[in-house]
């Protein structure tokens, strides 16, 4: 099963849709999913969303508390596909870049980058800083993608559903889990 284990970390960013709908879409392609939401990731899921914490943590296959370090997914013995972290705070990212693994999510991406497997951070924060873009620049040179949602208004969304599935569809891809119903360019 281990090649098809997906960490998803939330963290406060705005844009908590796009975790649910990864949440979701990991589920529709078999994908075991390993979760772990920051303290600011469950204010945003309060603040943006109707659901509980339970009903977030109902979403994957295996939750893990932010403060538990020593969880499976801390450790690169504990394979996986990668991991996605959608949305990603400045605050996240920063803490990836530099190795500041304060918590269960940053340890996680941090393991993830030095086994070389993929990490795909959706960062949320515009208009960027220079320290911003220094962040970004350290996790990309370490192997990290870093993939701002950006909606592709060329497919004519109609929903707001349209763009989040988008941009979720993309970052999945990255994470080689196919995604047969992603609208692609000149298909």
């Amino acid at each position: 099963m281990s090649e098809r284990r997906l960490v998803v970390g939330i963290s406060g960013a705005t844009g908590i849709a796009y975790g649910i709908r990864a949440l979701e879409a990991a589920r529709k392609a078999g994908v075991e999913t390993h979760l772990v939401v920051t303290p600011a990731g469950q204010q945003t899921r309060a603040y943006e969303t109707d659901l509980s914490a339970r009903d977030l943590a109902e979403m994957a296959d295996v939750v893990h508390r932010p403060a538990d370090i020593g969880a499976a997914i801390a450790s690169g013995s504990f394979r996986t596909i990668g991991m996605l972290v959608a949305p990603c705070s400045i605050r996240t990212l920063s803490a990836i870049a530099y190795a500041n693994n304060d918590n269960l999510l940053t340890r996680a991406a941090d393991v993830t980058l030095k086994e070389r497997r993929r990490l795909v951070l959706m960062v949320r924060e515009t208009p960027l800083t220079l320290a911003h873009l220094r962040a970004m620049t350290a996790v990309t040179e370490m192997g990290g993608i870093v993939m701002p949602p950006v909606p592709a208004f060329y497919l004519r969304p109609a929903t707001v559903d349209d763009v989040v599935d988008h941009s979720v569809g993309r970052a999945l891809d990255l994470l080689g889990i196919e995604q047969p119903d992603l609208p692609r360019w000149g298909e």
